[in-house]
């Protein structure tokens, strides 16, 4: 099993090209599979009365509009070509998030493995159309969606919803669905977690988890219940401006994630009860065979007074404890030494 790791770098990079080159350094270093960003032209994505959300009002002021706030955050399209060539030097995946049909247009001609599509574009027909024609695995996300909203959006990138046509050559197995909750941060209590496997249940897609609680120990969790994909915000530095700051993590929280994440993938293993090489060997030492209580004669009768169990277990197992209550002792044995028939 190795569980995708995605270091969602998103708007954190504040629009300076470089630090969102140190971010991509950041999340390779921090182990991570991908970095994703952000690619929209933000005239396209809000419209100029658009509010902000409240941790965003909370985080950058109630000042400026939305679109105000997206315009001095998001990276010019051009700049995308000299990250992903970042990112193919420092050997770490290229990911963005388009939030626009000119963003999924200009992502599609610089290539991807992955087609990410936000929460917030769920319920986007035109753009879901779009995704189902690029023709490579997506993963979506399904923050504030009820399982209705979800199951259309499915359809429709798999080119199977009955009234809504769209042109697809994906299939279930190309979709990756990330159960979400869309608040910075995620209150530990509104997680609902389990609600991931509900996915499970009701789509014969790969599931997964983006992350947005404070911490480390929900995407740990979420592996632990085989989720496939897991993204996780992160910053270089949780006290600088911006919206997604202080809800995401720093690089060396990154890297005790992902180094918990792969532990957890080690110690699943596979699904049945087995013995295992590194505690064979401990079997003699930890169990107990069946000794003489004190010493014991030939020709005297093993009785459940001048016999007990105790460690090693390199004799006679104690569960053959009542065929040898009975028998006759075949020479003398001392306090502690192992019964033999």
């Amino acid at each position: 099993m190795h569980t995708i790791i995605i270091a969602e770098a998103g708007v954190n990079h504040n629009g300076d090209l470089e630090m969102a080159r140190k971010m991509i350094k950041a999340a390779k270093k921090a182990g991570a599979d991908y970095i994703k960003f952000q690619t929209a032209n933000p005239s396209l994505l809000v419209s100029i009365d658009a509010e902000k959300a409240e941790y965003q009002k909370k985080s950058t002021g109630a000042e400026e509009s939305q679109l105000e706030m997206l315009t001095r955050l998001m990276l010019p399209f051009e700049d995308f070509r000299i990250l992903k060539d970042e990112c193919e030097k420092e050997g770490i995946g290229f990911l963005s998030s388009p939030f626009d049909l000119t963003a999924i247009k200009f992502l599609k001609e610089l290539g991807m493995d992955f087609a990410k599509v936000p929460s917030g574009e769920i319920t986007n027909l035109p753009y879901l159309r779009e995704i189902a024609k690029w023709g490579i695995p997506v993963i979506l996300s399904t923050g504030m969606a009820e399982i209705v909203e979800i199951k259309d959006a499915v359809d429709i990138l798999l080119g199977k919803h009955p009234s809504i046509p769209s042109e697809s050559k994906l299939t279930e197995k190309d979709l990756y669905l990330l159960h979400c909750n869309t608040q910075y941060p995620t209150p530990y209590e509104d997680v609902n977690l389990l609600g991931m496997l509900h996915l499970k249940e009701l789509f014969n897609s790969r599931y997964g988890y983006s992350d947005h609680t404070p911490g480390i120990e929900v995407g740990i969790a979420a592996v632990a219940l085989g989720a496939s994909v897991i993204e996780k915000h992160f910053t270089l530095d949780r006290n600088l401006p911006g919206p997604d700051h202080k809800a995401s993590l720093t690089p060396e929280e990154l890297t005790d994630l992902i180094k918990s994440i792969r532990n957890i993938e080690k110690a699943l293993g596979v699904p049945r009860k087995i013995v295992t090489d590194s505690e064979r060997p401990n079997i003699n030492i930890a169990r107990k065979s069946i000794v003489a209580a004190g010493n014991i004669k030939s020709g005297e009768i093993l009785t459940e007074e001048n016999m007990t169990c105790k460690r090693s277990g390199r004799g006679i197992s104690p569960m053959e404890w009542d065929n040898v209550v009975g028998r006759v002792a075949k020479r003398d044995f001392k306090k502690d030494e192992p019964i033999e028939l």
